[in-house]
């Protein structure tokens, strides 16, 4: 029985043992073997012989065993077909035409890359070279994304991250479109604008079937996901609306203390007044006092946080037009920016009260886009990033 069980393993589908061997001194272990089939198919004219010519032997490389690097040495017969006349070499299933490594040893490869710590270990450990490792590497990786491929889902995220610098250090972006309802990322494109987003994305049937996609203020995708989905409403995410006004206080607080980012100032105005201590509303409001404006913009991020804790979204849709009626009377041409913002993302953002729907699980998936590249020190293909990437976040 243990015989039995090793043989298994170290045996491919239909495929018989002859010999085993290792030479004294090495870490090698061949395994002869040879198939054990009647007929076989003439793979041009479909037609079943057993006329069996001559013989070739070829090595083939297998996944390791115990620190044991593994070789099959595979006996193939030569058949001759008489109604084409012409010979074939018998196909042996677990190696694909032309190969010289087994499938499960390019699938051995792929565990080996994502749970060692490096490369250079699964280059030693399985004896191969740089350029087989990522050929395997990025083939095996390709053959997972295209079992996971399916039609558009009903919730998506939209999003995109800094991917790296180009030839004349111009930034270049990718753009990733989340799975809510799987919970993984669903595609990443190279670009962010709409037509690189529409050639890219195009080919992936049902689009007609996503009824919501929830987006940073940014207008290149507003307006590619109005024309590509059409039955879809927009949702913009709460804590891009939240944070419009953050970059204008900080402006301001550093006019008035220089450029501080560990002062306690700066944490008291940037968070929600709701979430302060009554001590630190009292000193937040007499540093407050002395200046106006910085006072303005800070009444004006506290009511938008006030926007989001109504329930309800006729509700919200009154604060909102309350806000943005009292916006209209300040002289400060900060808000007098957010009021129009505010104007031209009405509609997506009251749909946020009506689905409850936020950036965040898109906004995690960037967080583990970045650990992706710090552990491969970045990529220069994006063709490998993409493939990197989408298996990380299946």
């Amino acid at each position: 029985m243990p015989e039995t069980m090793l043989l298994r393993q170290l045996l491919l589908p239909e495929m018989k043992f002859l010999n085993s061997w290792r030479k004294p001194g090495t870490r090698t272990l061949g395994v002869e073997t040879e198939k054990q089939s009647q007929l076989e198919v003439c793979p041009r004219c479909a037609t079943a012989t057993s006329s069996v010519y001559d013989h070739r032997t070829v090595k083939v490389r297998d996944t390791p065993m115990r620190g044991l690097a593994v070789r099959l040495i595979v006996r193939k017969r030569r058949f001759s077909c008489r109604p084409c006349g012409r010979p074939f070499t018998e196909p042996v299933p677990g190696i694909r035409k032309g190969y010289r490594t087994t499938e499960r040893y390019q699938r051995s490869v792929l565990w080996a890359c994502e749970n060692f710590s490096d490369l250079t270990q699964v280059r030693r450990a399985y004896r191969c070279s740089s350029g087989y490792l990522y050929k395997a590497l990025y083939t095996q990786l390709e053959l997972q994304r295209r079992k996971r491929l399916y039609p558009w889902p009903a919730v998506v995220g939209l999003d995109e991250h800094f991917f790296r610098r180009g030839p004349h250090g111009f930034r270049q972006f990718v753009s990733m479109v989340v799975d809510y309802k799987n919970r993984r990322l669903f595609e990443l494109v190279e670009g962010r604008t709409g037509a690189e987003l529409e050639a890219h994305l195009g080919p992936i049937p049902g689009r007609e079937n996503v009824r919501f996609v929830v987006m940073d203020m940014c207008d290149p995708y507003k307006s590619f996901a109005q024309r590509f989905f059409p039955n879809a409403r927009l949702v913009a995410d709460k804590f891009h609306v939240l944070r419009l006004l953050s970059p204008h206080i900080n402006r301001r607080r550093r006019l008035v203390e220089g450029d501080r980012r560990s002062a306690a100032i700066r944490r008291l105005l940037l968070r929600s007044r709701f979430r302060l201590e009554l001590g630190e509303r009292f000193a937040l409001d007499q540093w407050l006092a002395s200046y106006p404006e910085l006072r303005e913009l800070y009444d004006a991020k506290e009511a938008m946080h006030g926007l989001y804790r109504i329930r309800g979204r006729h509700r919200a849709k009154a604060a909102l037009t309350v806000l943005t009626d009292r916006l209209a009377t300040s002289p400060l041409p900060e808000l007098q920016t957010l009021r129009r913002t505010l104007m031209r993302w009405r509609r997506e953002i009251l749909a946020y009260f009506g689905t409850g729907l936020t950036n965040g699980r898109t906004e995690g998936f960037n967080n583990k886009a970045k650990l992706v590249k710090k552990r491969a020190y970045g990529y220069r293909s994006f063709r490998n990033y993409r493939l990197r990437l989408l298996n990380a976040c299946a």
